[in-house]
């Protein structure tokens, strides 16, 4: 099957060019949309239900979202592709703004269920093409300056999301939430519209683009990943829902493959999988989202219930990785280029390894500097280990193939971290069930905080979350050996000067 990808004409740095500081503004504030959205909305919860209702169903607000981010990446990755860059973040940005405007105009819960999902749709361009037009704008060897910007967004929007979060709730409504998003957004649109240049390619004679396996893609995931967020909260594992949702879902996968392995220009080609660099990465870093739920989940209990911190203190302690991890991945360029991108990959996540093993060691209760120190070098082995490796595979492909590598690592990242959450919530309340009987982690957390619960019930929740961080350490193991075994020595670097 003959490709229909139009050739490109320029260098790499070509393929974003105008004013660079400019574009480089306009990423970060795009990529500061996607990153803000789910801490900002977490802190008004009891506002937005107090207001709307909804109490049942209010954790759709996130799975919702976070659905339509996830099935919506492989596809923005392929158009970015095929249609390049600009029109496709355009377009992702202003869904994204629509969404953000409809949010808040919701009339009750299912409303503002339904306009976060539109965000999700828009959502999933931010995050795919933001990272392939990092990549875009800069050389190898300057890659990592914007990779470390963008770590920086995240980090600082972990800290700061819940604090303009609660601001907005308590001072304003929660409704400015969502509409703060549009200024910041449209200025996001102007300076690119402006300043983001792409090359000019020469057209297809047609582009053709995989509506199908498009919409199989966005049917399978969305089934599949609701089995994984309701399964063992909305409704048993083996329930009848669960096993109808994951047969559906297998049914759909097969179906996929089938129309992907026809497609003249699939979603998902089969090379992302065929090419050991990327196959190593896509598995790896699906590992590292599994990974990540052990502490953004369990550890804000832990720190509250077992330490006995306000959540203030609490969300510190957690907060201290989103310090490091960007420190240490800017850093990690000095690294990889003596000893290789997947020696430096390895290197953090066997450090991670090692830090993840640590921490069911701890002493009971502990002091609160202990977990805070182990989340400061968790945060660092992170960074030396994820951004080799994207920008690994970012520059082993040229610039007709870097969305749907880039959208393939991010899209695998997701996975994971849905994996995880259902996982380790299942290893968590299974800890408390056998020590306390019959619990539900929700309930224990509630209990602790009313400071009804008793020592027992305290060493239970520090035992559930041990067991979890000792799975986290069990991904990272599986990381490890994924790249030492499938991973290449030498990634294939392609020159882009």
């Amino acid at each position: 099957m003959g490709s229909t990808q139009p050739a490109v004409r320029g260098t790499a740095r070509g393929a974003a060019t105008g004013k660079r500081g400019a574009v480089v503004a306009a990423l970060m504030l795009a990529m500061a949309l996607a990153a803000l959205d789910s801490t900002v909305v977490s802190t008004a919860v009891p506002q937005i239900v107090g207001d709307l209702g909804g109490f049942s169903v209010f954790s759709w607000l996130f799975s919702g979202y976070l659905l339509a981010v996830t099935v919506t990446l492989p596809l923005y990755g392929k158009l970015s592709d095929t249609f390049g860059r600009k029109p496709v973040l355009m377009a992702g940005a202003s869904v994204f703004l629509l969404g953000s405007l409809l949010c808040a105009l919701a009339w009750d819960m299912w409303a503002l269920i339904a306009f976060r999902v539109v965000q999700g749709l828009g959502g999933g361009a931010l995050q795919g093409t933001v990272q392939t037009l990092a990549a875009d704008l800069y050389p190898l060897e300057e890659r990592p300056k914007i990779q470390a910007r963008l770590s920086t967004v995240w980090a600082v929007s972990a800290v700061a999301g819940p604090a303009v979060g609660g601001v907005l709730a308590a001072y304003a409504d929660w409704r400015w939430i969502f509409l703060v998003n549009l200024p910041v957004g449209g200025l996001a649109l102007w300076l690119i519209v402006r300043h983001l240049h792409e090359p000019r390619r020469e057209k297809a004679a047609r582009a053709r683009v995989d509506w199908s396996g498009a919409l199989t893609v966005f049917a399978c995931g969305g089934v599949l990943l609701t089995a994984l967020v309701q399964g063992g909260v909305a409704w048993p594992w083996l329930s009848a829902p669960s096993i109808a949702l994951l047969g559906t879902g297998l049914a759909l996968v097969a179906l996929l493959v089938v129309i992907e392995r026809r497609a003249a220009e699939p979603i998902i080609p089969g090379w992302v999988w065929r090419r050991r660099t990327i196959a190593a990465v896509n598995l790896a870093l699906g590992a590292l989202g599994l990974l990540m739920v052990a502490p953004a989940v369990f550890l804000p209990t832990y720190a509250q219930s077992v330490l006995g911190l306000g959540p203030v203190a609490a969300g510190f302690v957690l907060s201290v990785w989103t310090l490091s991890w960007p420190v240490s991945a800017a850093c990690s360029q000095h690294v990889y280029r003596r000893i290789g991108f997947r020696n430096t990959a390895v290197l953090g996540i066997g450090a991670a390894t090692l830090i993840l093993l640590a921490f069911p060691l701890l002493p009971y209760p502990g002091a609160a500097w202990q977990p805070t120190l182990l989340m400061l070098l968790l945060g660092a082995a992170l960074g030396l280990f994820q951004l080799p490796l994207v920008v690994g595979v970012q520059s082993t492909v040229g610039w007709s193939e870097r969305g749907t590598a880039t959208a393939s690592i991010l899209f695998c990242r997701q996975i994971g971290q849905t994996v995880g959450a259902s996982v380790f919530g299942a290893v968590a309340n299974g800890v408390l069930a056998g020590r306390l009987g019959s619990a539900d982690l929700d309930a224990v957390a509630h209990g602790l905080d009313t400071g009804a619960a008793s020592g027992t019930t305290r060493r239970a929740v520090a035992e559930a979350v041990h067991a979890v961080y000792l799975g986290a350490a069990c991904a990272a193991a599986l990381a490890f050996l994924v790249l030492l075994v499938l991973a290449p020595r030498r990634f294939p670097v392609i020159d882009d000067h």
